[in-house]
């Protein structure tokens, strides 16, 4: 027995990190590691886990793929030594069930020019940082002008290198789904028609003009395409007025467009917060409030 008792033990040990729910997740983007810039206080992703905050999936941002060759998590190379607590934190979370996926891209220019015109350079350094942090994913945050053919090409590459199971999800404007304003140079539309099965979610930008979580109307619009469906759209909003432009929502509103749209579409697929390090209604003191309240939101 207890040889047996070892044996099950060790097949345990040996799993790999359990998968997200196929829909309602709890996204965090996490750019900010260090608060008050790059001399400040590490900022630690573990009070998510620690405070049983519900989070799904903690996006690492941003991956950039330099013209020099050099890859860079904002502005250090992600083996730099202010990202070793960081990778040793997200280790913990994988461990526990939290998926890490590498933010590919954002507002910084180059990468996806440079994976979509020079490919066989370019991917294998973007393919090498998944390999050595064990990422569970990619989310491809294309706001540059890129191919179709250019992003499906990244995909398929993505799933043939890393397998079925390996998460990737895009982070569009939220009107690119419904056939509006688009920054990605491509039809999500199309992309998904052929690409669907390959894609685990969109997270789509719902402030800056592009879509609001005041009201279930932009994701509505979504819908009602009939495209893509609920369980892949998440609803990507504002952590803080701070964080990157106009159309914050506060909780409160939040939670009534939430809890509309989770009637309206029993398999709603999430929310996502931009971002982690200064989330309200916590802010810097206690960010991991507002994953929390997110997650019972959509219980």
């Amino acid at each position: 027995m207890r040889k047996l008792f070892l044996a099950l033990l060790l097949v345990l040990l040996a799993a790999p990190p359990a998968q997200a729910a196929p829909y309602k997740r709890t996204v965090v983007y996490y750019q900010t590691q260090y608060s008050n810039g790059s001399t400040g206080t590490y900022v630690s992703p573990l009070p998510l886990l620690q405070r049983n905050t519900g989070v799904t999936d903690v996006l690492v941002a941003a991956i950039h793929l330099n013209a020099d060759k050099i890859v860079h998590l904002n502005d250090h190379p992600p083996a730099h030594s202010r990202y070793t607590q960081m990778w040793k934190d997200l280790a913990a979370m994988q461990a526990r069930g939290v998926n890490v996926i590498g933010m590919v891209g954002g507002a910084a220019q180059g990468s996806f020019q440079r994976l979509d015109t020079q490919f066989d350079t370019f991917y294998p350094l973007l393919a090498d940082v998944i390999r050595k942090y064990k990422l569970n994913g990619v989310d491809l945050d294309v706001e540059e002008r890129m191919s179709i053919a250019g992003v499906r090409r990244v995909i398929d590459k993505l799933k043939a290198d890393f397998g079925s199971g390996f998460i990737i999800s895009l982070s569009p404007v939220a009107s690119a789904l419904s056939g509006g304003g688009n920054l990605s140079g491509f039809s999500y539309d199309e992309l998904y028609r052929s690409h669907g099965s390959k894609i685990a979610w969109f997270n789509g930008q719902f402030y800056n003009g592009w879509g609001s979580a005041s009201s279930t109307a932009g994701y509505d619009r979504i819908i009602s395409r009939g495209v893509i469906p609920a369980s892949k759209v998440v609803m990507a909003t504002l952590t803080n007025p701070s964080n990157g432009g106009s159309g914050y929502v506060n909780i409160a509103t939040l939670k009534t467009t939430v809890r509309s749209l989770i009637g309206k579409y029993p398999t709603f697929g999430g929310v996502a917060g931009w971002e982690y390090f200064n989330s309200l209604p916590g802010g810097t003191s206690a960010p991991w409030q507002w994953a929390s309240q997110v997650s019972a939101m959509q219980k």
